[in-house]
């Protein structure tokens, strides 16, 4: 099946990586997919050293605009989507769009019903949620949001907050299914790497090391957790503490650090590729999550865990659907740092703990959570007697 994958992001980081999952997965189930992103923000192309720096300062200043003017210029882009996604559908005759859905982006909506094209929506986002940066044109975000959702053909959520949270406001929405982000395991494998001697490089070595992977943000709690653990470290006298990213609050968990003396417990070695994550959290026995949101699926619970590696993590409903208490992680009550803490110190000397729910936790992403999967879930989506197995002649990993 030839399908056109649309999307409005700058195609870096976490949904980057999402994206590359979807569409590698559907290429490996034998289907032709290309993408179609705005000039500079294609996830699968590296650009120019200096045409991706000129892009990031353009988007950063976009980024900053006021907030009404922003989303003047996102409901504006519909122009620009009639144009490129018209122009890609007469040339690529796609049988499917599958498109990450973006605040006030209607336009592939429209094509799609105008020329009978299954449209499959991803809910990354929503007008219906707490964002980081605040919605200013909250009412004409959400009737847009709600037409889309309601007018496409499916709908892969990836939470089921997500979808209870549209279907009480919008009603009668397209069919859905929850997908929640994945993996791929051929990088995340802990088998490839040398741990112990990882360990040793990176001054590990003897220690029970508990880590974190992402961004420094407030709303991920690694500054109020390294704060609250600080104090008690000496409870647990092997245990390090391990923090790879970057982000605002780095800075002040790297002064509370200095502060403290805590160097050579606590090792912050910053923002790194995500092609050495890997490498990281092979060195890790197991990993804490402080906090998260309502609606989120973080992607750094499906790499730790198809490290085999289980982590400590808020009670937030889209975490309890992927950790199992004790089984395939540990949660505690979200909000309670303390609780937090308590029960990395708790699991500081329990080895055959973390190998248990460590080894079911990648069991677990071996048989639900790889990309396969999602790409599996997004095509039960199409009208029945659609086709969604591989047209003669095509080629796996076909541009």
């Amino acid at each position: 099946m030839n399908i056109l994958y649309h999307h409005r992001t700058r195609g870096r980081h976490v949904e980057g990586v999402h994206i590359r999952g979807i569409v590698h997965a559907l290429r490996a189930l034998g289907h032709r997919v290309s993408i179609l992103s705005f000039p500079g923000a294609d996830p699968e192309h590296e650009s120019t050293a200096q045409g991706s720096s000129k892009r990031s300062r353009i988007a950063a200043a976009i980024t900053h605009l006021p907030g009404v003017l922003f989303e003047c210029l996102e409901l504006g882009y519909n122009l620009v989507t009639l144009f490129r996604v018209g122009a890609a559908i007469r040339r690529q005759r796609p049988q499917l769009i599958y498109e990450r859905y973006s605040l006030f982006l209607c336009a592939t909506v429209w094509l799609a019903q105008r020329r009978g094209i299954p449209l499959v929506l991803e809910i990354n986002d929503s007008a219906l949620v707490e964002r980081v940066r605040p919605l200013r044109l909250k009412s004409l975000a959400r009737r847009i949001e709600g037409w889309c959702l309601r007018r496409c053909t499916g709908l892969v959520f990836i939470s089921s907050y997500f979808r209870d949270q549209a279907q009480a406001a919008y009603g009668r929405i397209a069919p859905s299914v929850v997908s929640p982000n994945a993996v791929d395991l051929s990088r995340f494998d802990p088998a490839r790497f040398d741990a112990e001697a990882l360990r040793k490089a990176r001054g590990l070595a003897d220690r029970i090391v508990c880590g974190h992977i992402g961004v420094f943000a407030h709303w991920h709690g690694v500054d109020a957790f390294v704060g609250a653990i600080a104090a008690r470290l000496s409870e647990a006298p092997q245990l390090a503490l391990v923090f790879v990213g970057d982000g605002k609050t780095l800075p002040a968990v790297r002064a509370l650090v200095a502060e403290r003396g805590l160097s050579n417990r606590v090792l912050l070695p910053g923002r790194v590729a995500h092609e050495d994550i890997a490498s990281w959290i092979a060195c890790m026995d197991y990993a804490v999550l402080p906090n998260s949101n309502h609606y989120g699926s973080p992607m750094k619970l499906f790499e730790l865990m198809g490290m085999g590696v289980a982590v400590v993590a808020p009670d937030y409903a889209p975490v309890a659907e992927v950790i199992r208490d004790g089984e395939t992680g540990w949660l505690f009550a979200r909000g309670e740092i303390d609780a937090c803490v308590q029960r990395v110190l708790d699991l500081a000397t329990q080895r055959d703990e973390h190998r248990r729910v460590g080894d079911a936790a990648r069991r677990y992403i071996q048989r639900e959570r790889q990309w396969r999967n999602n790409a599996e879930q997004l095509l039960t989506l199409l009208p029945s007697g659609h086709a969604v197995v591989a047209e003669p002649g095509m080629l796996e990993g076909a541009h």
